[in-house]
């Protein structure tokens, strides 16, 4: 996808970073050298990983491995003019920051994996009042303090039943930076304007290319079709007015950026497994 290459820099005296934010940085798609942790308080949007697209709210806990591309997009209510503030703590740290010879010890063989199988996004369902204490005492924490939490919290993650990975196959790419502006630009057009039909010249405009070469051109870096990407934005939508109202489910699907039910039903189905009103029914099961 040709990401932005961002390099995160420790407080001096420190050897990996944990942070609190209360407003939204690095909003672009972007991917460092660290292996990224991250705990949202508050704050709602879109998370973009590899070729992975869903919504994240209050209580998502995601590992992210290194050099891995995403972007946590904001809802626009965050931005600097908008009214709401987010709670996010974010901790990053090499694979070798504690030492290059450390996680092949075989008691750290648990942790080897986690951080393998983070390439892929790894996110934690369930109870998890159990770590969030862990991601809080990190925020003060002095000293081998600092080194033991993180370790105590990658096991406890390690060790989870809940969990689920985000992106098909572990995705990294190589940094070209003279594509950044462009597909920032076509993340950011079709976020905002797809529950409107978008056309094809439409976007390519957006990203300075023809309208011939530009479904090559998304297909090549995203791993999925331009139409397809669009689809699972509406459905994404669909999915949080099927769990936050009880409007009917025809007028959401227009609502969503569909046309037509039949195509609505058809594609939902085939991205969450299930009918609309399963889902709905589901949701009100678990919360």
């Amino acid at each position: 996808m040709d990401p932005h290459f961002l390099k995160v820099i420790n407080i001096p005296g420190t050897s990996f970073k944990v942070r609190r934010d209360l407003a939204p940085i690095n909003k672009r798609w972007h991917c460092h050298e660290e292996i990224e942790l991250i705990y949202i308080i508050k704050g709602t949007g879109t998370l973009l990983l590899g070729d992975h697209l869903r919504l994240f709210s209050e209580g998502t806990i995601c590992l992210i491995g290194a050099h891995v591309p995403h972007y946590w997009r904001f809802d626009d209510k965050y931005d600097a003019t908008g009214t709401d503030s987010i709670d996010v703590i974010a901790i990053h740290f090499t694979e070798s920051f504690w030492g290059q010879e450390f996680l092949k010890l075989p008691e750290n063989s648990m942790i080897r994996l986690l951080l393998e199988n983070a390439k892929m996004g790894i996110l934690i369902h369930g109870e998890i009042m159990p770590v969030i204490h862990l991601f809080e005492r990190l925020l003060n924490a002095e000293k081998p303090h600092r080194i033991i939490l993180l370790l105590e919290l990658l096991l406890k993650i390690a060790e989870w039943d809940e969990i689920s990975y985000l992106s098909t196959a572990s995705i990294q790419f190589n940094i070209d930076i003279a594509e950044e502006v462009r597909i920032n630009n076509v993340y950011e057009y079709t976020i905002r304007n797809f529950r409107k039909k978008i056309h094809l010249e439409e976007i390519a405009k957006i990203a300075c290319i023809s309208a011939n070469s530009f479904c090559r051109y998304f297909k090549q870096r995203a791993r999925k079709n331009y139409s397809q990407f669009v689809t699972e934005l509406r459905i994404a939508h669909a999915c949080e007015l099927l769990t936050k109202t009880d409007s009917s489910i025809k007028w959401l699907c227009y609502e969503s950026g569909f046309n037509n039910f039949t195509s609505f039903h058809k594609s939902f189905k085939q991205i969450m497994g299930m009918s609309p009103q399963a889902y709905r029914e589901h949701r009100n099961l678990t919360g």
